[in-house]
Formats: C-alpha cells, structure tokens, sequence
C-alpha cells in the first residue's frame, strides 16, 4: 500500500473491493405482465405463462362441494382475509388441478366485476422437485404488493426424501413462517403426502413408532382445508361428458354419445373427469371439430 496516497482514494478502493465480494442485489422481478408464472429454482425466477392451459369451472362437474369451498377460501384470500393452505387430494383424474386453475380464473373474474383490480392475484406454479426452493420463492414473493396463489401439482414424498420437513417450516411453524400475500395450494393422491408403506416401515422399525409416524403425517396438517376427491358414478360421468359436448356442439344423439363414452371408460379402466375429457377429445377429432376452451 502506497501510504503516501490520499486517505479518499484508499477509502474508495476498499469499497470498491467490498462491493465485488459481495452478493449481488436480488433482482425485483415484474409480476404485471401476465396473471401466471412457474418457478424456476436454477437459476431463480419466474417464467411467464403467456396462457393457462384450464377448463372453465362450469364444466368441471361432480365436485361442486369442492368448487365451492376452495373458491371461498381463494376469494377470502384475495380480497386480503384470512385463508388456509388447501390440500386437494384423492382419486385420480377427479379435477384436482383443473379446479385450482379454474378458481384463480374465476376469483379474478369476480374481482374485475367488483371493481377490484384482478391483476392483483397471481398464480405460481412450482414443480415438485423444485419444492426444496420454495424459502427463495416465497422471499421474492413477499417483496411483491401482488397477492399469489402458490401451486404445487402431484406433490408427494417418498422414504429417502427429506424435503418435506423444511416445507413444513415454511407453511406453518417456522420463525418467518407464510408470507402474508401468498397461500399454498397442492394435490395429492394421497391424503398425507407419503405412501402407506413408507408409515408403515416407520411403525415397525422406530423406538417410539407412534411418534415415528406422528412426524411423517404432520405435513399434511399444515393444511387449513383437506378437500377429498372420489372416484365418481356413471351417472357423474355421463354428466360430465354431456357437459363437454354441449359446450363444443358436437352434434351425436345422447344415446349414442352416452354408449360410446361407456364403451370408452371400459377401455379406460376408470371412470373420471379426465377419461370424459380424454373421450371428448377423440370424438371431436372423429367429428372433424376443434376444441377451443
């Protein structure tokens, strides 16, 4: 060090050292250019979603409890009210991520039409093997005055996987805990987020095994709202394709239309709203019409 330098310059260079040792600043990302964006964990982000792939909440049928207790729960959210974490779990193929996205549709439409701006209410997605990342997520999100609707589609756990215990932190529990302009949203097949034999190994090999399992299945209650999905009847399931092809017009006598979508489900296996939806598809294809939801 020239110690004949003027003690400014020394001052200037050691700043100008301590600035490239540190982090960069967290860029301030732009929210108001589309109503949904999926997380990226590497590097962080959010991708915009120029249109959301969902099904107007009319034509999702036989869960009309569901609707309506996980729109309450959005619109109470929105409108800046207490709301829960909601946990939609169950049958396959029953609407479970078609009814996420067609709440956050139908909340910003019922926003709009109150005068309250819809843009305010976003949805996030993040995929399942990005869940480790939601703390940096959330961080981002709390910065925003947006209020947003995190989504995490097929989440589930299994034996060797421990990122479930800092998600549980981060809903409820942890010092910060959920920031107060997000809630959390995710389906399951299964109700406590882990297989059955997974809890049932903790069972016979832990010292304590009811206290084994008790610290699996807490996941789970950091839930508010559990909204059960069931494998739906013929006649829900001729219900829900009838509604399909009346909104598309296609034009097949009801009998016919009901046959062919038995006959399709038996092929299938199931009987569901996706098997319905799967079937719609194949007939507007053979009837030469295209399906604009």
């Amino acid at each position: 060090m020239n110690y004949e330098e003027p003690q400014a310059s020394i001052l200037q260079r050691i700043a100008a050292a301590l600035e490239r040792l540190a982090p960069p600043p967290s860029p301030r990302h732009d929210f108001e250019g589309a109503e949904a964006f999926i997380w990226q964990a590497d590097p962080q982000g959010f991708q915009p979603v120029a249109a959301v792939n969902r099904v107007p909440l009319g034509l999702l049928k036989g869960i009309d409890r569901m609707s309506e207790i996980l729109l309450a729960n959005t619109e109470r959210f929105a409108r800046g009210l207490p709301a829960n974490n909601a946990l939609l779990w169950g049958a396959r193929g029953m609407g479970k991520s078609s009814l996420v996205k067609a709440a956050h549709a139908e909340v910003r439409d019922s926003l709009a039409a109150d005068g309250t701006p819809a843009s305010d209410l976003k949805l996030i997605e993040i995929h399942r093997e990005d869940i480790a990342s939601l703390p940096y997520c959330l961080a981002h999100l709390a910065a925003s005055p947006h209020r947003f609707i995190v989504f995490c589609d097929d989440l589930s756990f299994d034996a060797d996987d421990t990122s479930y215990k800092s998600l549980k932190a981060v809903l409820e529990g942890g010092i910060e805990g959920r920031p107060a302009n997000v809630v959390f949203y995710a389906t399951s097949n299964r109700r406590h987020l882990m297989p059955r034999s997974m809890m049932e190994n903790e069972r016979s090999t832990a010292i304590t095994p009811s206290e084994a399992v008790e610290e699996k299945v807490s996941l789970s209650d950091r839930f508010g709202l559990w909204i059960g999905f069931h494998n739906c009847s013929q006649s829900d399931y001729l219900e829900m394709v009838h509604a399909y092809a009346r909104h598309f017009s296609l034009d097949v006598p009801a009998e016919e239309l009901e046959a062919q979508s038995l006959e399709w489900s038996v092929t299938r296996g199931s009987r569901s709203g996706r098997v319905a939806w799967q079937f719609i598809q194949d007939l507007a294809g053979r009837l030469g019409k295209r399906l604009t939801l």
